[in-house]
């Protein structure tokens, strides 16, 4: 068995002219927190769309917890332990907190949806939709309906709704996107939180909380990994610092980051 629970090999992805992957070849420990970093349009989000099977890759494999899934559908992903949250949420607005977590849990049964009931009604549910709340800090917001719930509120949400699937690894695309400053400070609290419980692919813009959070750290530019290493490793590369500003300059949250 290999030490890595996700290898990516020579992805490539292109449309049309514009090449949005380009070779890239990267691996993932088992219960670390790796940071995909870059400026915008540098090809992360295109990135995770293959390893969650919504892209297929013109070329390159992928290898999942020793498996091959570079031809597996999201579903068949899904259920092999690969969770993903967006840039954008993707919740039930019109459901309770409790009833869109109760709706992820149900979704890992056999034959899940062969009858619908409001999953929140369900009590085998419930239980587990309650301790996952108390998991992402949202215990007090169960019975609240989630379109009133607000934007950092949702972020939490949908990790929760991320980890009821009992994922092996976390895609996590720009959990810190449009939140304020309260809001942010909450998520890296809640990103801390399950660092250590599994393994994460963080895609992030705020650097403070990558070079905090990220046991690795690897920068993609024009589609094409830069490179790859420890935080400190990645602050102090010349190399990443031309490639990542396009001149020699301080990345940003250098002054007060911790590795």
């Amino acid at each position: 068995m290999s030490e890595f629970l996700l290898e990516i090999d020579g992805l490539q992805k292109s449309f049309g002219a514009l090449v949005a992957t380009d070779d890239v070849t990267l691996n993932i420990r088992a219960g670390e927190t790796h940071a995909l970093i870059g400026p915008n349009g540098a090809g992360k989000t295109t990135l995770v769309g293959q390893l969650t099977g919504e892209l297929p890759p013109d070329a390159g494999r992928i290898r999942f917890n020793g498996r091959d899934i570079t031809a597996l559908a999201v579903a068949q992903r899904a259920r092999l332990g690969l969770a993903r949250s967006f840039q954008v949420t993707s919740i039930f607005p019109t459901f309770t907190a409790e009833g869109n977590v109760a709706l992820s849990v149900q979704a890992t049964e056999p034959h899940s949806f062969r009858f619908w009931h409001p999953a929140e009604k369900i009590a085998r549910l419930r239980e587990p939709a309650r301790k996952l709340l108390r998991d992402v800090g949202l215990a007090p917001l169960g019975e609240h309906v989630a379109a009133r719930m607000s934007h950092g509120q949702h972020r939490q949400l949908e990790i929760g709704m991320a980890l009821a699937t009992n994922p092996k690894m976390l895609l996590l695309d720009e959990p810190m996107a449009g939140l304020g400053t309260e809001e942010s400070r909450s998520m890296s609290q809640l990103l801390a939180s399950v660092k250590h419980r599994y393994t994460i692919l963080l895609i992030e813009h705020d650097m403070d909380v990558v070079f905090a959070l990220a046991d690795r750290i690897s920068v993609l530019v024009g589609g094409r990994l830069v490179a790859s290493g420890t935080p400190d490793e990645i602050r102090n590369s010349a190399e990443v610092r031309v490639a990542y500003l396009g001149e020699d300059d301080e990345l940003p949250g250098d002054g007060d980051a911790q590795g």
